[in-house]
């Protein structure tokens, strides 16, 4: 069984293939629950996931781990992963689990771990887990005495939905807004649209129809095309995508034109910073975060500060530098006023509260910056490490000595499939465009004669 189960965001794999497998899942289970036994209280788990198919499979598994390690599993069904953040502080557990596998097709599935303050877990706590995972962790399970239970939770939507609307001031209304929500078919399928018209808006649901295998299937952040129609269609002023897990979004502007994660970011920023909200003098995003938002930032005398690619690696610049915006190009928007991670329904209604203050358009809103060209392509790998070849590292430094520092290039694997990313950006397009295909086609030989 020995090998690597965790990626930039938890473990990821194939459905009944290794790293999903069940019995994997019941050794993290195990792992986990022996790892955050605190003190000689009951300890209590929350368990969500989304809408997969092989969510049952992997529930189960967890469950029995945990239970065997002696931890009482509340169960919330199909719920959004920041809700299962916000429930692990709400109910006083020990650990959260989401069993999702985010944008990813019906087939995949992950795990995603949160500690009991709600945060994702640091690389060096989920190092200790997996190094439990090859051992006999069977001797250090509970007695039959001291197993765990594991029962339904009711009314966990009630409470992120809630949570969701506190978010905004309590005077503020959406009345008067159309809005089309895109619920990728996946776990904010209930509590996104209840949380919009609770609030006032007209509301447009389309995809909240789960089948365990039409999540993210044409649908949702990652396929916004129909909801792009849709807002057309039924003249709405805004369209909002989530993805399967609920943690990113996509906004779509009255034209049906898409509006990404960094020019959210800019959007809430500079509204926060108006309004003297804004924490630390900036904002935090990755490396795959567009040079338009940086320029933008700072043009008001703030900083954008990068990390390397994970929702989770923001989460945790955030927190060691005071700053209180964050997120991912992808559509990662964290704001640590409300969420410990990425939260897309409560990014979404920070977007709709500029809108209501300032009574104008989202296509007015939402314009920030002019992206800086900028052009990533996958390469799909079966195994190796081409960026460790000399031809591809001799490419590389071409590229970046090409682009100079009117230009960035960023080329990494990707922490969730067998890709390799290869990402530039720069003022003349044409060169963006032949930098990265050099490289592309160099990983490509590379591949093949491997």
């Amino acid at each position: 069984m020995a090998g690597h189960y965790f990626g930039t965001d938890g473990i990821r794999g194939r459905a009944n293939k290794f790293p999903m497998t069940a019995e994997i899942a019941m050794r993290v289970g195990m792992a986990a629950g022996l790892s955050f036994q605190r003190g000689s209280h009951r300890h209590r788990v929350v368990l969500g996931k989304d809408t997969r198919l092989s969510g049952y499979m992997i529930e189960n598994a967890m469950v029995a781990g945990l239970c065997a390690a002696g931890m009482d599993v509340f169960l919330l069904g199909p719920i959004p992963t920041p809700a299962v953040a916000m429930l692990v502080r709400s109910l006083r557990a020990d650990i959260g689990v989401m069993i999702s596998a985010s944008h990813n097709p019906y087939f995949d599935n992950g795990i995603k771990l949160f500690g009991p303050d709600g945060y994702k877990l640091s690389d060096e706590i989920e190092e200790r887990i997996e190094s439990m995972l090859d051992k006999d962790i069977e001797l250090a399970l509970a007695d039959s005495d001291g197993l765990g239970r594991a029962k339904r939770v009711d009314g966990v939507h009630d409470r992120y939905i809630e949570f969701a609307k506190r978010t905004l001031p309590r005077s503020m209304s959406l009345s008067g807004l159309r809005i089309v929500v895109d619920c990728a078919n996946g776990a904010a399928y209930k509590v996104a649209p209840a949380a919009l018209w609770e609030l006032g808006a007209e509301v447009i649901a389309i995809n909240v129809e789960p089948n365990g295998f039409n999540i993210n299937k044409e649908c949702g952040s990652t396929h916004p095309a129909g909801l792009q129609k849709k807002v057309h269609e039924v003249r709405a002023d805004i369209g909002i995508a989530l993805d399967g897990d609920a943690d990113r979004v996509v906004i779509v502007d009255e034209n049906g034109t898409i509006v990404d994660g960094d020019q959210i970011m800019a959007l809430i920023a500079e509204s926060w910073h108006q309004n003297g909200r804004l924490a630390g003098g900036g904002v935090v995003s990755t490396v795959m975060s567009n040079l338009g938002l940086e320029r933008f930032l700072g043009d008001m005398k703030l900083q954008l500060h990068r990390t390397k690619v994970g929702d989770r690696y923001v989460v945790e610049h955030m927190r060691a530098h005071g700053l209180n915006v964050g997120g991912e190009q992808s559509g990662h928007i964290v704001l640590s006023d409300f969420s410990t991670t990425g939260d897309g329904l409560v990014s979404a209604l920070q977007v709709l509260a500029c809108i209501k203050r300032q009574n104008r358009p989202v296509s007015e809103l939402s314009k920030k910056f002019e992206p800086v060209p900028q052009l990533l392509k996958n390469v799909r790998i079966a195994g190796g490490k081409p960026l460790e070849e000399a031809p591809v590292k001799a490419a590389i430094e071409d590229a970046r000595n090409r682009l100079g520092k009117a230009g960035r290039l960023v080329i990494r694997p990707s922490g969730t499939e067998p890709l390799i990313r290869v990402m530039a950006e720069g003022d003349d397009p044409q060169l963006v465009e032949a930098v990265v295909n050099d490289i592309v086609d160099i990983i490509s030989e590379t591949r093949s004669a491997a």
